[in-house]
């Protein structure tokens, strides 16, 4: 459980810091060019949820994200997955929705700074990084976790002993 809170923690101060850092040098400035037209950080005030959806229901998404923290940290204390991969994505789903709910407490939008324009893509921040890596390691859990036990299944299946009338008797 240790690891699940330092790493929240972690999560939640590198969104914080860097979002500091993004209110500090870019708010006011034109997008500031890492790789030109393709990674830029650029100062926006996100006031809905993922990506800018549901804008002006604040209270809706907060609602909603409390409620998804909450669970997922009430699972985490129950259940206490053995997995090192399932408590570090548990963490950085619960850390991300965190720092994003800070932001909104606090200002009432989400800073968002990081601009990738070589796919046309929308502003994001680091929280929204933790959610999205967090979510895709769930998935790849599940999927491993899913091929894993096919598996299984069919070498139970094929070492278990014939019956009577599977071997012609």
């Amino acid at each position: 459980m240790i690891l699940i809170i330092i790493l929240i923690l972690a999560s939640i101060g590198l969104d914080q810091w860097t979002k500091y850092l993004a209110v500090e040098h870019l708010m006011g400035e034109a997008s500031y060019p890492l790789w030109e037209n393709v990674l830029h950080f650029t100062y926006v005030e996100n006031r809905g949820a993922a990506f800018g959806m549901l804008a002006d229901h604040r209270w809706v998404f907060m609602i909603l994200s409390a409620a998804a923290i909450v669970i997922l940290l009430f699972w985490l204390w129950k259940e206490k997955p053995k997995s090192i991969w399932m408590q570090c994505a548990s963490a950085f789903i619960v850390g991300g929705g965190i720092g994003n709910m800070i932001d909104r407490i606090r200002l009432g939008y989400v800073v968002d700074f990081i601009d990738v324009r070589l796919i046309d893509f929308y502003v994001f921040n680091i929280a929204d990084s933790f959610v999205c890596v967090g979510c895709a390691m769930f998935l790849l859990w599940a999927i491993f976790t899913e091929l894993k036990q096919k598996k299984k299944d069919a070498d139970t299946e094929e070492k278990a002993p014939e019956t009577a009338d599977e071997a012609g008797e």
